[in-house]
C-alpha cells in the first residue's frame, strides 16, 4: 500500500507511472507476470494498466511481452522544453566538450537520486552508460554531490532515506560523520570531487548552477575514464572550464529568468510587456 494517498491522490495514475518506470536499460521488454512482479499489481490490474498505456501508444506488445515506445520520451522532453534547459545549457556544454575532450552532463536532483537532464558525450568507453534520463545514487556523483550539499542536514537526511530507483549498488558507503565532511568540504570548495565512488573506472568534477535568486538549480560535470585522465588534470585543467562554463549557463539562466514577457489582454488586441516580479498596472 502507498503511504503518501491524500485525498487528491489518484492511484490509478499512479499505478499506470509505476508500469512505465518498470521498464529499463536491464528490464527493457517483460511480461505480464514480470511487469506485476515489479510493480507490485495484481496480474488483472498489470494487464489492464499495459493494454491502457498500448492504447494511448506508450507500450507495444512484442514477442514474449511488451516494451516501451518512443512516444514515452514525450513525457520527460515536456519538463525539459518547459525549464528551456536543453536551450540555455547546450551551446556551453558543447563548448566545454570541445576544449576539454569529455563528456559532460547536466543534472537534477529526484529523491535520492540525480537524473540527467542535458548530455552532451564523446564517444568513449565507460563502465556505466549514461543518456538522458538515467538515474545514479546522488552521493556517489559529482554532480550529487553538488546538489546535497546545498540542502540543510535535516533535508539531506530526509532525502537519502527514500530508496534509489537506479539499480545500482554503488562501491562508496560513507558513514554519517564521513558524508557530513564531505558534503561540508564541497559547499565550502564550490566544486565536487567523485574518484570511482560510483562504479570502476568514473571519475567525474562538478560545479553548481544557479538561478537568478543564487538558488542551485542544476549541477554540472565533467566525466572521464580513471585509467586516461588523472586527478591532476581533472582538478587543474578541466576544472577552470567547468566552473567558467557554469557560471556562463547560470548568468544565461537568470537572464531568462528575468525576460520581459509579453502578455495579451484575452478581451483586447492589445499586448504589453511584463516583467516577472512586476504586477502590471492596470490603466
Amino acid at each position: 500500500m502507498r503511504n503518501e494517498t491524500g485525498a487528491d491522490f489518484i492511484e490509478a495514475l499512479a499505478r499506470g507511472l509505476d508500469v512505465i518506470r518498470a521498464f529499463g536499460p536491464k528490464r527493457p521488454k517483460m511480461s505480464l507476470s514480470e511487469v506485476a512482479a515489479a510493480t507490485g499489481l495484481a496480474r488483472p490490474t498489470a494487464r489492464r494498466m499495459l493494454l491502457t498505456l498500448e492504447e494511448l501508444g506508450y507500450v507495444r506488445v512484442v514477442q514474449g511481452g511488451f516494451t516501451l515506445t518512443p512516444r514515452v520520451l514525450e513525457l520527460g522532453m515536456a519538463y525539459i522544453g518547459a525549464t528551456h534547459i536543453w536551450d540555455i545549457a547546450r551551446p556551453h556544454m558543447e563548448w566545454l566538450v570541445e576544449h576539454t575532450g569529455e563528456s559532460s552532463s547536466l543534472a537534477q536532483l529526484d529523491g535520492s537520486d540525480i537524473i540527467y537532464v542535458v548530455r552532451v558525450a564523446v564517444p568513449k568507453i565507460i563502465t556505466l552508460a549514461v543518456t538522458i534520463g538515467t538515474r545514479f545514487p546522488a552521493l556517489q556523483t559529482s554532480l550529487g554531490k553538488i546538489l546535497l550539499a546545498e540542502l540543510s542536514p535535516d533535508e539531506v537526511e530526509r532525502v537519502l532515506s527514500e530508496p534509489s530507483r537506479s539499480g545500482i549498488t554503488p562501491l562508496w558507503q560513507p558513514d554519517l560523520e564521513e558524508r557530513t565532511n564531505v558534503l561540508h568540504e564541497v559547499q565550502t570548495k564550490g566544486w565536487a570531487l567523485t574518484d570511482e565512488h560510483l562504479a570502476r573506472g568514473i571519475r567525474s568534477i562538478a560545479a553548481p548552477v544557479r538561478d537568478g535568486s543564487n538558488h542551485v538549480v542544476a549541477a554540472l560535470n565533467v566525466s572521464v575514464h580513471a585509467a586516461e585522465t588523472s586527478l591532476e588534470t581533472l582538478i587543474g585543467q578541466y576544472l577552470p572550464l567547468l566552473l567558467q562554463a557554469a557560471t556562463a549557463i547560470s548568468s544565461d539562466w537568470a537572464q531568462w529568468q528575468s525576460r520581459p514577457v509579453i502578455m495579451r489582454s484575452p478581451n483586447s488586441s492589445n499586448t504589453m510587456l511584463h516583467q516577472p516580479g512586476v504586477t502590471p498596472s492596470a490603466n
